[in-house]
């Protein structure tokens, strides 16, 4: 692999709660210089600068509501203008979540010549993120509450795995194995979109 790719990137990662992404897109942005933009965290800064969109969201969700796609889609679409992005692609967490969102992804990527590359599924079983979630200890997450969540994943997550999967962008890599040895295997799909 090269150190100083200048292809830009820009790809989706997606994966079950407890399934390494975090982790995983940290390396990833290490390894091909893209910038890793989770929907939380453009959120939160589409708040604390001001912007339009992020005041909208920001009494949204003042109000105890979920901020609706065309926010978000506004929100995702400033980030991905910014001069980090355009110059050195992006890894999105947690964006899109559904066919609309995607499809809002598509098109604001074709329209700056820049395509959506791919999506990568980090696949883990439920029972083992149930048992990586549970080691963690946290408080809120009970087997009861963590099924839930991954109930509603599983629900949410279905129809934009089979958006990705009908227009040949779906890359699923197998999450089990040593830290390393998942990313070995994420490195080689990245390489691949990249030849």
């Amino acid at each position: 692999m090269e150190p100083d790719i200048v292809t830009t990137v820009h790809l989706v990662i997606l994966g079950r709660q407890g399934s390494g992404k975090g982790t995983q897109c940290v390396r990833l942005v290490e390894a091909y210089g893209m910038v890793h933009v989770s929907t939380g965290d453009m959120l939160r800064s589409a708040v604390a600068a001001g912007t339009e969109l992020g005041r909208e969201a920001q009494a949204i969700m003042d109000a105890g509501d979920l901020v609706p796609d065309e926010v978000v889609n506004g929100i995702v679409a400033e980030r991905l203008a910014m001069p980090d992005v355009v110059e050195h692609g992006v890894i999105l967490d947690g964006f899109p979540r559904t066919p609309v969102q995607a499809q809002a992804l598509e098109d604001m990527l074709d329209s700056t010549g820049t395509p959506l590359c791919g999506a990568l599924n980090l696949d883990v079983p439920v029972d083992v993120v149930i048992g990586r979630m549970l080691e963690r200890g946290r408080v809120d997450d009970t087997e009861e509450a963590i099924r839930l969540r991954l109930d509603l994943y599983e629900s949410e997550t279905a129809p934009l795995l089979s958006w990705f999967e009908d227009r040949g962008m779906l890359k699923v890599v197998d999450g089990l194995g040593s830290e390393e040895e998942v990313f070995d295997r994420l490195c080689t799909l990245v390489d691949g979109v990249l030849a």
